[in-house]
């Protein structure tokens, strides 16, 4: 299977057997967008579909009642499995028409879809937020069954800081987990050790380092032996000296331990004193207190990960993994879901996946990807990052399956007034140029309404000054999807010069005019201080151009949204070959 990227509504492509076949994907991880942080009187007041749908579109950060979401209950009711149908008409008696039930009724559509396509061995992860999620618990419950239900996982996100407000403060997520059967992926997946626990845990010392005394005895027999005392020592009453298995002692000390087979033939007393011999017990001040064995904090893979997440911290204003996307989440947070229920190789699907965190995440980890979002603009982003982290091209190592091909695709895309094609229209134009939009609004189908200055995109790069330092410029970009004459020309020059831009790129669905090309002609040149060449001050690239395979004239290196950090592979061609 090849990596893909899915543009549309998720539960069209989710629908769609050719791509998703039954029992296919081994980890689904989501994050559906949903604005809890409205209050709890509008999240639950009941709505007039006809002002909801006019309001906003599914998929912003808000859910609303209208006709889609009817629809879409109404199709639950019918044709979904019976428990499912039940808990959906029960919860709808209990909340009503509301923002909340629409939120619902549009997951619940998607959850029976994406069961479908989990494989028996496979899990999958809901993140929400306490606001919804025992509602969607109920929902999981119908869709799985009860018993495939496996943790509540609690995600502390940040620290409690708003000194007014009469209640305990929200600082935590919730990420729900469901197995399709009763035997799925599990890899048990381990949390650093926190400085008190090492300073408690860890407090003694020798020339190898900090080191834990852990318990030598056990409740099992070991033979008469192990309830003899052992160099004047006994275990204590009712227990028996015992060791752990061969498998958990480090490397580093099996070198001077006995083969595992003889090993094994050795009796509790002989072992004791090989480990002995080696300065692995540690023997108390106290006048017969126990022995102990020695675990040094070097070895030590950390404290199992529980239910509990306080040790993922989220991603700080400075942080190099930042990419500016509102409901970004931490890699690491990804990482340990990833390791914890898929192997290499295995595919791990994300239905919402915004600005791509568990595509790179599954990428840098070995795995295969399949991510689905509804916004040009995200999927622009995952683009970027995967370019920036892993060096991947679109089209040559992964797919992006429903952008437009053609100039008629375009067209189309252009045109289609109800999915905002315009400004779906103009990011996907955008990307084709690097250039990261200006008002776009991450997250959501729709741009910023208002005054945009001239300017839909920004391709950054640097130059150098009179001292050899960097010097930042930056390129403007314009995209027109209609009718176009020499008068926007005029005005992209009048914008490049009012930011002290270097170069205009004019980006244009329909062909440029002879007057157009006679205006940007008559621009002139940006002559680069490093590269010491002559770039067009103004250019006219068509859509048609773009998708010929062609580009911007300008300096290189240039940037376009914040760049993700690069990621390497240990064995220098291991990314591009995990497809």
């Amino acid at each position: 299977m090849k990596n893909r990227l899915y543009y549309g509504d998720n539960l069209e492509i989710l629908r769609n057997r050719e791509y998703f076949p039954d029992e296919c994907v081994d980890l689904i991880y989501l994050d559906p967008p949903f604005n809890s942080n409205r209050n709890y009187n509008v999240l639950f007041k009941a709505e007039s579909g006809a002002d909801s749908e006019a309001q906003i579109t599914a998929f912003e950060d808000t859910w609303h009642w209208g006709e889609t979401a009817e629809e879409t209950y109404r199709d639950l009711i019918v044709d979904a499995p019976e428990k499912v149908s039940t808990a959906i008409e029960a919860l709808l008696n209990l909340i009503d028409r509301n923002q909340m039930m629409a939120y619902l009724v549009m997951m619940t559509a998607r959850l029976v879809e994406l069961r479908r396509v989990l494989k028996p061995t496979g899990s999958l992860y809901l993140h929400c937020d306490p606001t919804a999620s025992h509602y969607l618990k109920i929902v999981l419950d119908a869709i799985f069954g009860p018993a495939q239900f496996r943790n509540e996982v609690v995600w502390k996100r940040t620290s409690a800081h708003d000194l007014s407000s009469k209640q305990w403060s929200a600082i935590h997520d919730i990420i729900l987990m469901y197995s399709r059967s009763s035997e799925w992926c599990w890899n048990v997946n381990y949390m650093e050790y926190d400085e008190e626990y090492i300073r408690t845990g860890f407090r003694y010392q020798d020339e190898k380092g900090n080191y834990s005394a852990d318990a030598i005895t056990g409740g099992k027999a070991g033979g008469p032996e192990a309830y003899e005392p052992w160099r004047d020592r006994e275990p204590s009453r009712g227990r028996a000296w015992a060791l752990p298995g061969y498998n958990r002692f480090p490397e580093w000390l099996k070198v001077d331990l006995p083969p595992e087979n003889q090993w094994n033939g050795l009796s509790i007393h002989a072992k004791l004193d090989v480990l002995d011999s080696l300065g692995m017990i540690h023997w108390p001040a106290k006048e017969n207190g126990q022995p102990r064995l020695k675990r040094y904090l070097a070895d030590a893979r950390g404290q199992i990960a529980g239910d509990l997440w306080t040790d993922v911290k989220p991603i700080s204003s400075h942080a190099k993994e930042r990419l500016g996307y509102p409901t970004q989440k931490p890699e690491a947070l990804l990482e340990r879901i990833i390791r914890a229920s898929s192997n290499e190789s295995d595919i791990v699907l994300d239905p919402f996946c915004g600005c791509g965190t568990a595509i790179a995440a599954a990428h840098k980890l070995g795995r295969k990807w399949i991510g689905i979002d509804i916004t040009h603009l995200s999927i622009a982003l995952q683009k970027y990052r995967l370019l920036d982290m892993f060096e991947l091209e679109s089209g040559e190592d992964y797919e992006v399956i429903g952008e437009p091909t053609t100039e008629e695709g375009a067209r189309e895309l252009a045109q289609d007034s109800a999915n905002e094609g315009r400004y779906q229209f103009e990011w996907w134009a955008l990307s084709l140029v690097g250039a990261k939009p200006v008002g776009g609004q991450a997250g959501s189908r729709r741009g910023v309404k208002g005054a945009d200055k001239g300017i839909d995109g920004v391709i950054n790069f640097f130059e150098q000054d009179d001292k050899g330092k960097p010097k930042p410029r930056k390129v403007i970009a314009q995209v027109k999807s209609g009718k176009v004459s020499a008068k926007e020309i005029r005005d992209l020059n009048w914008t490049v010069e009012r930011e002290k831009a270097a170069i205009g790129v004019f980006i244009t669905l329909e062909n440029p005019t002879r007057p157009m090309l006679k205006e940007a002609l008559a621009a002139g040149w940006y002559e680069s201080p490093l590269w010491q060449k002559p770039y067009r001050k103004l250019q006219i690239l068509t859509i048609s151009d773009l998708l010929g395979g062609a580009g911007v004239d300008m300096p290189s290196p240039h940037g376009t949204f914040k760049q993700a950090a690069r990621v390497r592979s240990t064995d220098g061609a291991a990314q591009r070959d995990l497809m």
